[in-house]
């Protein structure tokens, strides 16, 4: 692969990711979602740190001069949400890893 396509590519995934992630969690953090996270019975701080995080994060992805920090920084909230997850018997975190993997390509590639 050539170092333009290669960078293409990378720049696709920075940017599906972080406009995925940033759709995701401003509707996480939006009053509506609170009903349904409220089932998991974890203070509402959890979701609103998490979803912060994940917003601060896919935002800096987006920014060139900031890209590799946004990425670092977004892989350790997503982080924290499986351990999260985990304590709490949530097990199903496959597409929390997928993004965690993709921030770290987007965080290794821009630095």
């Amino acid at each position: 692969m050539t170092a333009s396509r290669r960078n293409c590519a990378i720049t696709a995934l920075q940017w599906t990711l972080g406009v995925v992630i940033l759709i995701e969690a401003i509707l996480f953090v939006l009053p509506s979602a609170a009903h349904a996270f409220a089932r998991t019975h974890l203070p509402n701080a959890i979701r609103l740190v998490v979803g912060f995080g994940e917003i601060i994060g896919s935002v800096l992805m987006l920014y060139p001069r900031t890209a590799a920090r946004g990425a670092w920084f977004l892989m350790a909230v997503l982080l924290l949400a499986i351990v999260i997850h985990f304590l709490h018997g949530m097990y199903e975190v496959g597409n929390l890893l997928i993004y965690v993997a993709a921030a770290w390509v987007v965080a290794e590639e821009r630095t």
